[in-house]
């Protein structure tokens, strides 16, 4: 089946102008704030205009542990959306912001796809209402503060090998991650070794997507802890007086983003906390003002439902205070094929032809990845429902034996083509996350805030990775001590490690057993309210590949953008 590539289809797809949009959720005019005809922010009026009643059955789209090639959970999460509209129901979507980082690398745009997608694709992935570039110079005015500090006679003892903040920037740039500042002379400051993370990785998109206010924001700022005395006490960007500043840079960006999908579904894009290091989930205010409007509420969580729904319902719901009804499970073919170990996928590159013949059976051999991640949903008391994302080079027999594999576990299942038919492709799914969002909601999550940090680690990596246990390096040993004295015990935690596994080990395919988690260092992001530890080798400033998507990406005769998928 030859298809138009997404930019064709994004461009030619009729949209509806923002307050037709708008008025599909009672959102009246006057709460939107336009950023040319196809964007707007959204006023946090509209969080008391809507009323309190949280009316929306809210539901999370999740996905087995994907490929490097990605299973489509945003192209799955836009046609649920548009579906549920098919069956009479007023649905909106609300999805992270895509990071030009692997928008230029890899990975490429994070609009979804074909028939499924969020338009104008261009605006998407291209600095949209500038909310990355706010979190970028929050974060590095925090950074430059901290930096004053030290220069200006460092009243606060901040100890410089101490000095946990750094830089960031919306580029994938290996040769940032590791630097040192300072150089020159007397007056070019205290030289010290740093570094550059992606803006997507800083505690301040983290904040951005679990604040429930603007005043909420700006204590969560004040809280964030930049590095530690000599004594071992945190200082934080409000003892160095940062907070309120930052939180001027960010007042705009507060304010969801409204587009629309390409059959006119409404769609909040807001936030873009980084799916390894921090909860991979879109904000929490987006998510307040969908409830309050629509019949459905489709969010999506970054990777696996090891990572992101396990955030999901334990860092945002705990700090949202909304209970999802149903989550759907996103499974391919392939990613099923690939978690049977007879095939490599890499990122980039062509899918073993083998891997594309017919073979239920391969589709079988994989089958323990979804039927653990079928109970990581179930572990949460919310009901799955698998969505078989079909692709035109799979087999209707490869399809059943997914069927099977998910009824067999007890989960709804549908097979979904959303991607080439959109909305009326995903009816069959639509109609069984309704089903499933009617059951009585028996949500809960996975640990209290009362249990010490070891204690949720160790839930986490027992109950939803499989894990036999969990080990701990000095370090990490010695800063859970330290959290605990701080007064961070009783943060939920983010754990950080590979989406490819669900273990730490990305080359451990399906479910394994039998094997210990190592945490080989804990952070605290104290201001965005999680620790994270760190799980074997997680970059938190992607590189770019050999070929990367930059190369492809320009302007054409007319100005317009081509290259970009």
């Amino acid at each position: 089946m030859n298809m138009p590539s997404d930019l064709d289809i994004s461009r030619s797809s009729p949209r509806r102008s923002l307050e037709e949009i708008a008025a599909q959720l009672g959102l009246a005019p006057h709460l939107l704030e336009p950023y040319g005809r196809d964007v707007a922010k959204v006023s946090l009026d509209a969080l008391e205009e809507a009323g309190t009643e949280n009316r929306a059955k809210y539901v999370l789209v999740s996905a087995i542990t994907p490929t490097p090639l990605g299973e489509g959970k945003t192209t799955t999460t836009v046609g649920l959306g548009q579906a549920l509209r098919h069956l009479g129901k007023t649905s909106a979507v609300t999805v992270r912001q895509p990071s030009m980082g692997p928008t230029f690398g890899i990975k490429g745009g994070a609009a979804g796809g074909g028939y499924s997608q969020v338009v104008p694709m261009e605006a998407l992935n291209l600095h949209l209402t500038g909310d990355m570039h706010a979190v970028t110079a929050a974060n590095n005015m925090l950074a430059a503060m901290v930096d004053n500090h030290l220069h200006k006679g460092n009243r606060l003892g901040l100890d410089p090998r101490r000095i946990t903040w750094r830089r960031v920037t919306d580029v994938n740039d290996r040769d940032l991650r590791n630097i040192v500042t300072g150089l020159g002379g007397n007056d070019d400051g205290s030289p010290h070794q740093t570094g550059f993370d992606i803006t997507a990785a800083s505690e301040v998109m983290a904040v951005l997507a679990l604040s429930t206010s603007l005043h909420d924001m700006r204590a969560r700022l004040g809280r964030i802890v930049v590095g530690y005395t000599y004594d071992g006490g945190p200082v934080t960007a409000e003892q160095l007086g940062a907070a309120g500043a930052m939180t001027v840079i960010m007042r705009e960006a507060i304010k969801p983003n409204l587009m629309q999908t390409v059959e006119n579904t409404p769609v909040l894009v807001h936030a873009g906390p980084f799916g390894n290091i921090a909860h991979g989930n879109s904000s929490i205010v987006a998510d307040r003002i969908a409830s309050r409007c629509a019949d459905y509420v489709v969010t999506e969580a970054g990777f696996g439902a090891d990572m992101g729904a396990e955030r999901f319902f334990n860092i945002k719901c705990r700090n949202s205070g909304l209970s999802p009804d149903a989550a759907v499970l996103v499974a391919t073919v392939r990613a099923l094929k690939a978690h049977s170990g007879r095939f490599r996928v890499v990122a980039g590159k062509d899918l073993p032809e083998e891997m594309l013949a017919e073979n239920p059976d391969d589709v079988l051999a994989g089958a323990a990845n979804l039927r653990k991640q079928i109970d990581n949903l179930r572990l949460h008391g919310v009901s799955p429902v698998v969505a078989v994302n079909a692709f035109p080079s799979d087999y209707a027999s490869e399809h059943q034996a997914i069927r099977d594999i998910a009824e067999q576990a007890g989960a709804r299942v549908a097979i979904s083509t959303h991607f080439s038919d959109g909305g009326k492709g995903a009816v069959e799914l639509a109609e069984a996350v309704a089903e499933a969002a009617e059951e009585p909601s028996r949500f809960e999550l996975l640990y209290p805030d009362s249990a010490d940090l070891r204690s949720k680690i160790e839930t986490i990596a027992t109950r939803v990775y499989g894990a036999e246990d969990v080990s701990y390096e000095p370090a990490a040993a010695k800063a859970l001590k330290s959290y605990a004295e701080n007064g961070f015990g009783s943060l939920p935690v983010c754990v950080a490690k590979t989406h490819l596994s669900l273990s730490s080990n990305p080359s451990l395919l399906g479910a394994p057993t039998g094997w210990t988690l190592p945490v080989r260092d804990v952070r605290a992001s104290v201001g965005a309210g999680f620790v994270y530890p760190i799980c074997g080798d997680i970059r938190t400033m992607p590189g770019l590949s050999s070929r990367p998507a930059a190369e492809r990406i320009d302007i054409d005769d007319r100005g317009e953008v081509v290259g970009l998928s």
